[in-house]
């Protein structure tokens, strides 16, 4: 049943354009309306499972029956309201960093505060803005928090396209952007869905990966993705990978990077999205040697707290490998191995041997 202020089809039109303008209000970058259709994609994402290209991410494989069904998730749902914010800063570097050796490289999302706060809270302001305006109308918001297929839910909503490097490229905005979602009850009219992927013939994502972790077009081997590696993954990174991380210590921006798109990618002037603790600049020594404490301040409220303190230092011990020898990194390696962990004491001495020593 409607609320009593919407009487008509018009009066829905009219409240999904205040939506769109209270979106942009609140930061977003677009704002779109769907009636998604997902069921259409479970085959494709069960063989994705099947194939193994999950690694040890097994949440991605449980509650199924909530991927492919909105009102599942949330009773009621007739649209999901779909939303981008933009959150690369201007003044990061991006290529050149890659490029400096003894520097750390950290995917660009993750200099900041924590996406997910800033993200619900905006979410949430909405919702509660059209709460406001027509009373309750059944609402639930979700930012990478719950099992949704984000990237196909924008896609249907007209956001953009998924490319070949599995990201949702915008044709004005890239790929420097996170999703959120406001499920809702409201029965709203719905945007014209993407139709046409503009990849066309270019294949550079897959051509410039550096753990060559794309299968082919579309299918991303998250086993080999220097991501899962340095945020999901608990175990001993595989020997023939840890050249070809060079300095990504959390996260991997390579596929954005060399993707023709992101030329038009918008920045963010977000406090929050903002580099914190010299983090877009600093030396690998430094951040290897960070205590526990250190490591725990300076990540409050940050994504790169996933990873872990010990994880850290692994993923640290890697790109030392990779950096050129000096002095510094020689002696930091040597007097890390007195203390440290098997697992953590077998990439110091593979970063060791890189140096000769």
């Amino acid at each position: 049943m409607l609320p009593n202020q919407l009487n008509s089809p018009s009066d829905l039109a009219e409240l999904a354009d205040q939506i769109k303008q209270w979106a942009q209000e609140l930061g977003f970058s677009d704002c779109r309306i769907v009636d998604p259709e997902l069921e259409q994609y479970r085959e494709q994402y069960h063989a994705w499972l099947d194939a193994g290209y999950h690694g040890t991410m097994d949440y991605l494989a449980n509650h199924d029956s909530l991927r492919f069904t909105p009102e599942a998730l949330h009773a009621g749902t007739k649209r999901v309201i779909s939303l981008s914010m933009a959150y690369l800063p201007q003044s990061v570097e991006t290529v050149k960093r890659l490029t400096t050796k003894d520097k750390a490289y950290i995917a660009r999302y993750a200099l900041g505060r924590d996406y997910h706060k800033l993200i619900r809270k905006r979410l949430t302001q909405l919702a509660k803005r059209i709460q406001e305006q027509v009373g309750d109308h059944g609402y639930r918001a979700f930012v990478d928090s719950a099992p949704i297929l984000e990237r196909q839910i924008a896609e249907q909503a007209g956001m953009g396209w998924i490319g070949k490097n599995t990201l949702l490229l915008a044709p004005k905005a890239g790929s420097w952007f996170l999703l959120g979602e406001v499920f809702t009850n409201l029965p709203l009219p719905v945007d014209a869905p993407t139709k046409t992927k503009h990849c066309g013939s270019c294949s550079a994502c897959l051509d410039k990966c550096p753990t060559d972790a794309f299968v082919g077009p579309w299918v991303l081997d998250a086993s080999k993705c220097i991501s899962y590696l340095t945020i999901e993954y608990d175990g001993i990174i595989p020997e023939e990978l840890r050249a070809k991380m060079g300095n990504r210590i959390f996260g991997c921006d390579d596929c954005q990077l060399v993707c023709p798109w992101t030329k038009f990618a918008k920045h963010t002037q977000e406090a929050d999205f903002q580099p914190r603790h010299n983090l877009d600049n600093e030396d690998l020594v430094t951040l290897f040697n960070w205590d526990e404490e250190t490591f725990l301040s300076n990540t409050e409220g940050s994504p790169i707290r996933r990873t872990g303190y010990e994880n850290w230092r692994r993923n640290l011990a890697i790109a030392l490998g990779n950096a050129p020898t000096s002095g510094a990194i020689v002696e930091t390696l040597k007097h890390a191995r007195k203390n440290a962990s098997p697992k953590l004491l077998i990439h110091l001495d593979w970063a060791l041997a890189q140096h000769q020593v």
